[in-house]
């Protein structure tokens, strides 16, 4: 079954999930009872997610088309794990589309089954320690609201039927989590805020603009390594606010 996770709008609230194949609407409204188990689940909650190190399988990394989108902590993570630049990584296992207007980048699929660039012969991925936040959520979703989210469990997308129960924390598997959550919701929202800028504008140079700032500026310009990710995300965070502020009182 080929998956793709996107944006949705669930109970009038903004949500990433997975989206069966064949399934290309985006922003239709849901109902939660039709994707999840209908509970909510903060990081301290036990969650049945756990597949038991997907043996065998790898479902979840083939047929994902354009939809495994990559933030700027990805970008830290994936060039510091590989040794390569972003530049190079485009250049390869990664590509760019356009997510909601704006162009993002995002794990590229190749062969005729469409498997993730970063699987090996054996179905493994290559980059898992360092792989990308949605690959790390999955089946878990997000569902944002009031300037949070909260995670919710995808019921029907996992191939694992018997899953184990664990704490979303040690699921999401990622140093300091509450300071990785604050990250996607800053993330989320400032990039929700330049989609109605994007949005209002008929002429298209909104999106042209803002798009090459953001991949300049969260992607190619080389993170230092060595370096605490989140002080250099908020002062990238900080010029492109500035930079972009006529767009953003539009």
């Amino acid at each position: 079954m080929r998956r793709a996770l996107a944006a949705v709008t669930i109970m009038g609230k903004c949500a990433e999930r997975v989206l069966p194949r064949g399934e290309k609407t985006m922003n239709r409204e849901m109902d939660m009872a039709e994707v999840s188990d209908g509970k909510l689940y903060g990081l301290d909650d036990m969650v049945k997610a756990d597949c038991a190190g997907c043996e065998g399988c790898h479902a979840c990394c083939t047929g994902m088309g354009t939809s495994v989108v990559l933030d700027p902590f990805d970008a830290y993570r994936m060039t510091a794990g590989t040794g390569k630049t972003f530049e190079a990584l485009l250049a390869g296992p990664l590509e760019l589309n356009v997510v909601d207007g704006i162009i993002l980048p995002n794990l590229k699929m190749s062969g005729e089954e469409e498997t993730c660039s970063f699987l090996d012969a054996n179905g493994r991925c290559t980059i898992h320690a360092y792989r990308p936040g949605i690959c790390r959520l999955f089946p878990l979703g997000r569902i944002y609201e009031d300037g949070g989210f909260h995670y919710f469990l995808q019921v029907y997308e996992c191939a694992k039927e018997i899953r184990a129960k664990v704490k979303v924390r040690k699921w999401i598997d990622i140093p300091e989590p509450k300071r990785y959550d604050d990250f996607v919701c800053t993330w989320h929202y400032f990039l929700k805020d330049l989609e109605r800028v994007i949005g209002k504008d008929t002429s298209g140079q909104a999106a042209k603009t803002i798009s090459l700032y953001l991949i300049r500026q969260f992607y190619l310009s080389p993170y230092k390594k060595e370096e605490d990710f989140y002080p250099q995300f908020e002062e990238r965070l900080t010029g492109a606010k500035r930079a972009l502020a006529g767009f953003l009182a539009m």
